[in-house]
Formats: C-alpha cells, structure tokens, sequence
C-alpha cells in the first residue's frame, strides 16, 4: 500500500498546520506537560486519519467486456430504474456508491473504451445521499464507450466534505477496466447508469471494493 498523489499537498500542509499548533503550545506554555502530551495524541490521530484517506491499496481487476466493475469503494445506497436526462434522454438502471471519509476515494474505470463524453458541472454540495445530489452537485459526468457499442454513464459527485474532485480523463481518451479515472476528496458519492438490460450483481448496502467487484453484467 502506498500513498496517493493526492495526498501530497494536504499532508504537508497537515504535518505543518500541526508542528505550528505543537510548537505555539511549547512556546506559550513550556510547563504544560498535560496540554503537550494531549496535543500530541490529537495531533497523531488527526494525522493518521488524514493518512489512511490517501491510501491507495493494490487492486486486481477481473477484466471481462461483460462485466461492470465498481468504480469506487463504499456503500450502495440507490438501485432503481430512473430517466437519465444528460446524456442518454432515456431510461436507465442507477446504481449509487456512497464513500465515507474512511472509504479509499480512488475512482476506477468500470469499463474499458472510449470517453465519449465529459463534462465538469459546478454547484452545490448537499451531503452525498441527498437525492437531488446527483443533479444539484459539484459533478462530473463521463460516459465510456466499449468496442461492443456499450455506453456506461458514470458521476463523481461532491458531498458536505468533498470540496475537489478530481479526473485524469477527457472526451476521446482510451481507458481500460479497472485503471484510475479520477479522486474526490472526502465524503463523496458516484453514480452508475447502466442499460436497462443489465443483469445487477450487487443489493442496497452492500460494500463494493473499487476495481475488483463486479456489480453488474452486460
């Protein structure tokens, strides 16, 4: 397991933000034994709680052109029939993956293909399972194109905590299953929508891991 590359600049300003806290503690008050000795426990939790976000784990993906790989860790909260009105002006399985700040936020590609379509759409930040969060949102909106024809919309969605997210793709890039599309940082959510003839794998609440579970078949 190493350390995402997102990580690098909030650890710094982590690791500096609390020597400052440490080191105005020691200053303005050396006799303190019990402020210091507190302040280095918070200061170790806070930075180990930032550290295991950035994590990013070794991930073996099954790659099958029949398959829908999870594109993130967390919990499904949403599996039902909806009107996507984007993209594809029809009706379409949503299957939707909540990521807790203890969640590995890495993004991974649920298809192999083409991006077909990309967009970055500003907006709000609702907590991550409020309904209209999927239209209302900080977003973006991708749709991969397989070799079969096979269109898969996918959404990185902002939460309460998630204030940035980030992508590594634009329309005409060639991606493949499993790979890194994208990172949000904190709290966040993605939405999956999938052909109506797509065979769901997974059920409400269950726990996908990003890049290795399969969620639905084509």
């Amino acid at each position: 397991m190493t350390i995402h590359k997102e990580g690098t600049g909030t650890l710094l300003v982590t690791i500096l933000t609390l020597a400052i806290i440490n080191g105005a503690a020691y200053f303005f008050a050396p006799e303190s034994t019990l402020l210091h000795t507190l302040l280095w426990i918070a200061s170790a939790v806070l930075f180990l709680i930032v550290l295991q976000f950035f994590r990013k784990p070794t991930r073996k993906t099954p790659i099958n052109p029949q398959h829908i790989i999870a594109p993130a860790d967390g919990k499904v909260v949403v599996i039902e029939e909806v009107t996507e009105t984007e993209y594809f002006n029809d009706r379409r399985i949503q299957v939707s993956i909540f990521m807790s700040p203890f969640n590995v936020h890495i993004n991974f590609n649920p298809i192999s293909g083409i991006v077909s379509y990309f967009k970055y759409h500003p907006g709000r930040y609702l907590v991550a399972w409020h309904p209209k969060s999927s239209t209302e949102n900080e977003r973006t909106t991708i749709v991969t194109r397989h070799e079969n024809g096979t269109e898969v919309l996918f959404r990185q969605i902002a939460g309460a905590l998630a204030r940035r997210i980030c992508w590594y793709v634009d329309k005409g890039s060639k991606v493949t299953q499993g790979s890194e599309f994208g990172f949000i940082k904190f709290g966040s959510r993605i939405d999956i929508f999938l052909p109506l003839t797509a065979k769901i794998r997974v059920n409400l609440d269950d726990r996908p891991v990003g890049g290795e579970t399969v969620i639905a078949e084509l």
